[in-house]
């Protein structure tokens, strides 16, 4: 992604926080932090902890948001938190999903051909392999930008969307799951615009 944001010439400083480990159940020291968000025009969610549940540690997360940091939520972060009772996460991202469709290549449409995060995408594009995530609920603040079809079913699914989530901007995706995905030049560019939109710029 850095690549793609240098070619658009978007100059962007990283913080990147790896921790957590293999498994599904785990909390970032970095969000119990009650100012953790400050100075961060935008902040990127790909965790992947699907059992963890702690209503405090997940509103410690969601409350900069909804007070205005504004986010990019990728693949994985859909089911983080699933196991939670409380809808405060699900509601921030935008979408509520708990499981996905096998991995292939997926037809991409677009709704919101005008959306400025989808300014040039192409009208026939294919995923790179990856998992259709299957929404169950799209949350009221959420505009969907475009969608894939399940290959079992053929119901649609969002796959591209945005969500006002109290004063907080959200740019969302459902794939990512693989390499090939995140060398896709076409899905790199969509998320690029998707932090241009999400940070205001």
């Amino acid at each position: 992604m850095q690549l793609a944001a240098q070619e658009k010439g978007i100059p962007i400083d990283w913080t990147i926080i790896n921790q957590g480990g293999k498994g599904t159940k785990a909390m970032i020291d970095l969000y119990k932090n009650p100012k953790w968000s400050e100075g961060f025009d935008v902040v990127i969610h790909n965790e992947c902890f699907a059992e963890t549940d702690d209503e405090a540690y997940i509103r410690s997360i969601t409350k900069s948001h909804f007070e205005g940091v504004n986010a990019v939520v990728i693949h994985c972060a859909m089911h983080t938190y699933r196991s939670a009772k409380i809808d405060d996460w699900r509601e921030f991202l935008g979408v509520t999903s708990r499981r996905h469709d096998h991995q292939s290549r997926y037809p991409v449409s677009v709704v919101k051909a005008e959306h400025p995060i989808m300014k040039g995408f192409p009208s026939d594009y294919t995923s790179a392999m990856d998992e259709l995530y299957i929404i169950e609920k799209v949350w009221p603040n959420t505009t969907v930008l475009a969608t894939s079809k399940s290959e079992k079913d053929g119901e649609a699914h969002p796959v591209f969307w945005t969500n006002q989530y109290g004063k907080g901007r959200v740019f969302g995706t459902t794939y990512g799951h693989s390499k090939d995905t995140f060398s896709d030049k076409v899905f790199l560019e969509a998320v690029v615009n998707g932090i241009v939109w999400a940070g205001g710029r």
